[in-house]
């Protein structure tokens, strides 16, 4: 058996089908037509002498042979970028394109405040932001479908490296005519199910938000975004717990700070370990954290190693 034959893209393809789970929407992933990607993983099955895919009338299941083999392909693609990063280096940093995601509960709030200190840092650089479920970002990341993102403690994958930015409290946003006895905290923690207003599943967020909580169960009320859950409080739906860069003014809504650094969360930059601009990384959240602490009021700037004493990097 030789490699002669088998591309690189190629083995992208067969990646494709495996995270999407269909050949249609690995073919729209990688922006070729369904039958010339069937007809290319048909070809790398012949190569490797089995199937890597069961195919059903319903869906599309990775074999037990299959699922090796997927697993070393994604090493040989990540191999092959850091060849690229390595081949194409230039003097701008990053190569002059930077791929910036953050979590939905993050970056609607951080960007419009530090996109403009940010490209006057990295003048040169094409910023390319988005915004996702924690759970979407870091795949995209493994698949390196993006340079670097920021997100919210924990960071549970040894793969992944990161640098602490700030820490964001959170406030207790309760309808303005409502009155609660007693102090923030224990109004949250006490709150009738039917009052508390959460984020829907997939939102680290919400099991942060959680965490606060003596008493859960099937009856909290979900929404989407954040600022669905503010329009919700404002219209005496309940209360929520907001963390602080989203917690502007509000028509209707009465913002009360919670004890620190209880009710907060520690936002940090990630990126793969294996990534060879480590040190483009961490210079990267030595800006964030200059940025935060002129223009982000409302956090506290962390040192480089403060996330990594919890034990959680």
């Amino acid at each position: 058996m030789t490699l002669a034959g088998l591309s690189l893209r190629d083995l992208e393809y067969v990646v494709a089908v495996a995270d999407k789970g269909s050949f249609v929407a690995a073919a729209r992933h990688c922006n070729v037509s369904q039958p010339s990607l069937s007809s290319q993983v048909r070809k790398v099955e012949a190569w490797a002498n089995g199937e890597i895919f069961e195919r059903t009338s319903r869906r599309v299941m990775v074999t037990s042979r299959g699922s090796r083999f997927i697993e070393q392909a994604r090493r040989v693609l990540e191999d092959a970028r850091l060849l690229m990063q390595i081949a194409g280096a230039e003097d701008r940093p990053f190569g002059g394109t930077l791929r910036l995601f953050a979590i939905a509960t993050l970056g609607p709030y951080l960007f419009p405040k530090a996109l403009s200190a940010l490209r006057s840092r990295l003048p040169g650089v094409t910023l390319v932001l988005r915004e996702d479920l924690t759970e979407v970002l870091t795949s995209l990341l493994r698949a390196g479908d993006c340079d670097c993102l920021l997100m919210s403690l924990p960071v549970d994958d040894h793969t992944l490296a990161f640098e602490p930015i700030f820490r964001e409290p959170f406030l207790l946003a309760a309808p303005a005519e409502r009155r609660y006895q007693g102090a923030a905290d224990e109004v949250w923690r006490t709150l009738p199910r039917q009052e508390r207003l959460l984020l829907h599943e997939g939102h680290c967020l919400r099991h942060q938000v959680l965490a606060f909580c003596s008493d859960v169960g099937s009856r909290d009320r979900h929404s989407t975004s954040l600022e669905t859950l503010k329009y919700m409080v404002a219209a005496g739906e309940g209360s929520t717990l907001m963390p602080a860069l989203a917690a502007e003014t509000t028509p209707g809504v009465r913002f009360s700070p919670l004890p620190k650094p209880a009710f907060a969360r520690d936002i940090v930059l990630v990126w793969r370990r294996r990534d060879t601009r480590a040190q483009e990384f961490r210079a990267l959240a030595a800006i964030l954290r200059e940025i935060a602490a002129l223009r982000l009021k409302p956090v506290r700037v962390l040192g480089p190693h403060s996330a990594r004493a919890k034990g959680t990097g």
